[in-house]
């Protein structure tokens, strides 16, 4: 009976154990899938959170553009003259238009961070080049001039830093752009516009800029 007893407390000892064992190894947590998890929902959140942020700034740049294109503003007919101090005449790197909803826009870019002065108005013709006095033929109903001061266009070797100098983009309002002046630390371009129309000027920087918008009314 003894023996009987015995063996029984010894089995059931041995159970008891297995199943505490059995119990502890469930109730520890795996921890390379729980890194595994950690570093999925780690990336899945970072990827969410990139997402959202890009849909945010396409948002914002898709509505800023769309606001620029189809803006309104009150300009001006008359002239604009603007003084900077700089330490050297700037250099005029490139010029380019296009036409936007409600006006055409050109820019003038510089070199550096520095823009010089500039003195923007309606002339009458003949519009002239400042070396020679020359008759500068330009299209449209209106010219205005955009002149720069220190600046240049061309290089101390005398290359020029802007290749072309006259352009017809045939735009809603500017119809022809020509150079008309880079002598003496002076920079002169004139548009020919379809119309006199108000215009605005707008510095920008990085790089450094000179935008002029002209109505399209």
């Amino acid at each position: 009976m003894k023996v009987k007893e015995c063996v029984f407390l010894l089995v059931s000892c041995t159970l008891f154990v297995a199943c505490e064992n059995r119990k502890t190894e469930n109730a520890l947590p795996n921890t390379n899938q729980i890194q595994i998890n950690q570093n999925s929902n780690g990336i899945t959140a970072a990827n969410k959170a990139n997402n959202s942020v890009n849909r945010d700034l396409n948002s914002i740049a898709n509505v800023q553009t769309n606001a620029n294109d189809n803006a309104d503003f009150a300009g001006t007919a008359g002239i604009i003259d603007k003084k900077n101090e700089i330490k050297a005449a700037a250099l005029l790197q490139a010029v380019r238009s296009a036409q936007h909803g409600n006006y055409d826009r050109v820019v003038f870019e510089f070199e550096g961070a520095e823009l010089p002065s500039y003195h923007i108005e309606y002339i009458d013709r003949p519009v002239r080049a400042c070396g020679s006095g020359d008759v500068v033929p330009l299209t449209g109903d209106g010219w205005l001039e955009i002149r720069f001061t220190p600046a240049n266009a061309h290089t101390e070797e005398g290359k020029p830093t802007v290749e072309k100098r006259e352009y017809s983009p045939n735009h809603k309002i500017i119809k022809e752009m020509k150079s008309t002046c880079d002598f003496e630390a002076e920079v002169t371009w004139v548009l020919g516009v379809s119309s006199p129309n108000h215009y605005r000027v707008l510095e920008l920087k990085n790089p450094t800029r000179l935008a002029v918008d002209i109505k399209h009314k």
